[in-house]
């Protein structure tokens, strides 16, 4: 008889949310097992989703911002902030990110984090003293200068005069120095934690610019000044701060924004769905579990690269807690229940179009008889 279910799972994009996922499942759980303690944790892993699911498991709110695009017109920023004001969770792509450029927009030797800076200025003026924050999705290659700027930092020239502009790509090449004595005194006593799912350093050959500028809108010749910028850019960080970025894991994400926080402000780099459980408490409030219903949208074999499902799972099996995962679609079973899940099972139970699957409320149908026919038969042995 199971006496204690944990439900962690990410949501299902563009149809059930990380949190709806956990009350459905809760539901169908209590018709079949009325007295198991169900334990609804819901997650994300760093990217989107993450800070509706922070921001519900933790009780807390969404507080909305206007900052810089990432060509400085205004745009309404969304991150979220514990209930308890202590913690604030963002992805730097609501200010910073492609999504809110037009095709015809992308270029970054033009685009700047600067509105990622507002973003986190705000949470610490609001009181904030942690933030974690998702760094996938990225419009920009500025090396986290726009953002530093935002804060406070002075960028200087070889003549010692200052880099005017926004903090841009095509100002890389112009800095010789950075001045960090005037950030913000509140960013020194912030604890600063990044979702950080890629390991380019940041700059050469498996670079920022090298690998990544191309999706953002570069041809061959903006890359190539990219990368000679963010390595002339590079020493004046080493020189501000002593810490040589150049070569760190982590560093390119985001452009190089994953390397500015961590060289300027001392940031953690960490995977995203990591950084996420680490957050909500996961290893302690899954002890005792029985078993353990995750999921997420699309089940294959990029799962296992990282995804919400394969993090609850290494985590689970640290305790011996089986893993049943639920998809709205499952591709690569087999090579799933080799890693060492309990069962992975697709929430549809006939043929239907991706429109009537994505439908909110036949997803959460068809989760909830998913889950009581599951708990019915596990409930048997």
């Amino acid at each position: 008889m199971f006496k204690k279910i944990v439900i962690a799972a990410d949501s299902f994009k563009g149809s059930i949310t990380s949190g709806r996922f956990a009350e459905v499942c809760r539901q169908a759980i209590a018709g079949i097992l009325p007295d198991c303690e169900v334990v609804k944790i819901p997650l994300g892993d760093g990217g989107e989703g993450t800070i509706d699911a922070l921001t519900e498991a933790w009780g807390g709110d969404l507080r909305r911002v206007t900052v810089s695009d990432p060509l400085m017109r205004p745009v309404e920023a969304v991150y979220g902030i514990s209930a308890d004001g202590s913690t604030a969770i963002m992805e730097m792509a609501r200010a910073s990110g492609l999504p809110l450029l037009d095709d015809y927009e992308r270029n970054p030797m033009l685009t700047t984090t600067r509105g990622t800076g507002e973003m986190i200025a705000d949470a610490l003026r609001q009181g904030c003293s942690k933030i974690l924050i998702g760094i996938g999705g990225s419009a920009t290659n500025d090396g986290g200068m726009g953002m530093l700027g935002a804060l406070g930092a002075t960028f200087l020239d070889a003549g010692g005069k200052a880099v005017d502009g926004p903090g841009r790509g095509c100002d890389l090449s112009r800095v010789a120095s950075i001045d960090l004595s005037g950030l913000d005194p509140l960013v020194a006593q912030a604890g600063i934690t990044v979702a950080c799912d890629v390991d380019s350093p940041f700059c050469g050959p498996l670079g920022a610019a090298r690998v990544f500028a191309g999706q953002k809108g570069a041809d061959s010749a903006m890359v190539d000044a990219l990368d000679l910028g963010m390595a002339y850019y590079s020493k004046a960080l080493t020189r501000a701060r002593g810490i040589d970025i150049r070569d760190m894991p982590g560093a390119g994400a985001a452009g190089g924004l994953g390397g500015a926080l961590a060289a300027a402000l001392g940031a953690k780099l960490m995977p995203g769905i990591d950084m996420v459980l680490e957050a909500v408490d996961f290893d302690r409030r899954i002890a005792g579990a029985d078993l353990i219903i995750t999921g997420e949208g699309r089940i294959d074999c990029q799962t296992l690269m990282g995804k919400t499902p394969f993090g609850v799972l290494s985590a689970a099996r640290r305790r011996h807690i089986p893993v049943v995962a639920l998809g709205g679609s499952v591709e690569y079973s087999e090579a799933l229940n080799r890693a060492g899940f309990a069962g992975v099972f697709s929430i549809q139970s006939s043929p239907i179009s991706l429109c009537e699957a994505l439908d909110p409320e036949t997803a959460c149908r068809n989760l909830e008889n998913t889950v009581t026919e599951l708990v019915r038969l596990m409930n048997l042995h």
